[in-house]
């Protein structure tokens, strides 16, 4: 319990506008780094006035759109045959890829069009990866801007709402809210952790 204490409080005291924006970056490549122990937390952050929510909520957009625009445009100028190898390669089963991931993703993206960038980053499985499909079909960097940071937008809104209101009742109904997220962040972090061993290993 001491542990996770000290985790929680280094966590929270080094969570500020840049590393919400370097976290969220990561959280859009390919690389397994969930939203949900970014947003929520700096949300709760903002709930004690450490944060202004409002620069939490556009610092996270920027590191997602920063972060899609470093796999669009890998996808761009690498091409599929790259793009797919990677995916198939020991490092990209590590961080969770597969080629039936990226197929899926552009079977996605395929079925939707433009709009798959901005309803992608709203579905867990397809969030991180809808902007590969959108560099290997070259879709307009405008477009694409315009449709991940209104995506990105509101799916940090909605973490943001949800950390923020568990601030305003952690009397009432969490005491201890701050454990149970960390722990479910946790959780999260280690299963992802094995499930890529796991994949590396095939």
């Amino acid at each position: 319990m001491v542990f996770f204490q000290t985790l929680l409080d280094w966590y929270m005291a080094n969570l500020n506008y840049f590393t919400i924006i370097l976290l969220m970056l990561i959280e859009s490549t390919f690389l397994p780094l969930p939203s949900e122990v970014v947003i929520p937390f700096a949300a709760y952050k903002a709930g004690q006035g450490d944060l202004n929510i409002f620069l939490v909520l556009i610092s996270g957009t920027i590191g997602a759109l920063t972060g899609s625009l470093i796999n669009y445009t890998l996808a761009y100028y690498l091409g599929r045959p790259i793009v797919y190898r990677f995916a198939e390669s020991k490092l990209g089963k590590m961080c969770l890829l597969s080629k039936e991931k990226v197929m899926h993703a552009e079977e996605y993206f395929i079925r939707n069009g433009k709009t798959s960038t901005f309803i992608g980053r709203l579905v867990p499985g397809i969030r991180h990866l809808i902007s590969i499909p959108a560099g290997l079909a070259r879709m307009s960097l405008r477009d694409f801007m315009m449709f991940t940071f209104l995506g990105a937008g509101i799916w940090n809104i909605i973490l943001g709402i949800i950390g923020y209101y568990l601030y305003a009742v952690r009397d009432q109904i969490f005491p201890y809210i701050g454990h149970i997220l960390l722990g479910i962040g946790l959780i999260f972090v280690i299963y992802l952790i094995i499930k890529g061993r796991k994949n590396s290993k095939k």
